[in-house]
């Protein structure tokens, strides 16, 4: 969802009505005051859609996007990152949007999306002389419990994080902070339940909960351990609270946080590193993406941990309200995918970009 430091609690309470702007496509691209200013007023309009009752196929449309910097257009590389390819992705379905975090099987060939209302994408990834050029097999189904309810009709609506290993899916849950625990069998979520948590998972902000979460990869001191980390806390600039909630090692840690960015999902690199994804939000800069290294062994029970940056867009790139990261191998190649948000409004995009890791 769309938050910033001074913007997220005004925009509960001032009335959008009223409020005409008109805009051209390259104010669209480089995304300035006046596209974050109607990207906030969007959020407080959009309604959350409600979820079809079952798997339901939908016609995706993908529009290439061969360039990541609109003003410098032979740029290709922006910090540790290098552009490949991106799409922007659009559908005539209502239901379609609000993608919170993402995942891509370990040929990359398989994708996942998980929106914010309690839904999920399953897509095949095409590509065209390595480059992305679509989504083909495109369905949209509600998450459900294991006693057959749907999670929109429960208090567990608000689902913002994901993680896959094996045949076992985890989502990450706001408001009223949850981690429900599912089958996978690669085609379809089953049994979700509900995991146990720190009690202090319920002292977070209600919108500003468990927006990342990754476990922890072979190898890893951590190896197989389920992570969550907060958005942010609602007394404290500085850091946000981190859990370690499975394996030996359970505990809480904490992130240092800086400039005013917040924390919108994380992924393991297969060295054990961990790469912490974050987005601000401001009425005179739009929106900006930052990526974090932090180095592997580094979380542990009780420390404070941070990572170099890594990589951090500019109001002339290709940039959304950016929620999901995903990580695969290529080749020797290890290949970055993010997601944007886009709140289910029509005045923001949902992108897919696609980079690889230099080094």
């Amino acid at each position: 969802m769309v938050r910033g430091e001074g913007a997220r609690r005004s925009s509960r309470r001032r009335s959008p009505q009223g409020l005409r702007l008109r805009l051209s496509r390259r104010s669209f691209l480089i995304g300035g005051g006046g596209i974050a200013a109607v990207a906030v007023a969007g959020r407080a309009l959009a309604q959350r859609p409600q979820v079809f009752q079952e798997a339901t196929p939908i016609a995706v449309q993908a529009n290439p996007i061969s360039r990541f910097s609109v003003a410098d257009p032979d740029r290709v590389r922006f910090g540790d990152l290098a552009f490949r390819s991106g799409l922007e992705l659009r559908s005539a379905a209502k239901e379609f949007g609000g993608f919170s975090s993402l995942w891509r099987s370990a040929n990359g060939r398989d994708l996942v999306a998980l929106a914010d209302n309690a839904q999920w994408l399953r897509a095949r990834v095409e590509t065209t002389e390595g480059h992305l050029s679509g989504l083909a097999e495109t369905v949209l189904t509600p998450l459900t419990l294991a006693n057959g309810k749907r999670l929109r009709r429960t208090r567990f609506y608000d689902t913002e994080s994901l993680a896959i290993a094996g045949n076992t899916a985890f989502v990450g849950v706001e408001r009223r902070h949850a981690v429900i625990r599912f089958a996978w069998n690669g085609k379809a979520f089953s049994q979700g339940a509900p995991i146990g948590l720190h009690s202090s998972v319920a002292d977070l902000a209600d919108n500003e909960g468990l927006e990342a979460l990754a476990i922890a990869p072979p190898g890893s001191a951590l190896a197989g351990a389920l992570l969550a980390v907060a958005e942010r806390l609602p007394d404290s600039d500085q850091v946000t609270r981190g859990y370690i909630l499975t394996g030996a090692s359970q505990g809480e840690f904490e992130i240092a946080r800086s400039d005013g960015f917040g924390i919108s999902d994380m992924a393991f690199l297969p060295n054990g590193e961990l790469l912490l994804l974050e987005r601000r939000f401001s009425i005179f800069a739009g929106f900006t993406t930052r990526l974090r290294r932090i180095p592997a062994g580094a979380i542990r029970p009780g420390r404070l941990i941070d990572g170099a940056v890594i990589f951090e867009s500019d109001p002339s790139q290709q940039i959304d309200n950016t929620e999901g990261l995903a990580v695969h191998r290529e080749g020797r190649d290890i290949i970055l995918t993010m997601i944007s948000d886009d709140n289910f409004n029509g005045f923001q995009r949902t992108l897919l970009l696609e980079f690889a890791l230099a080094g």
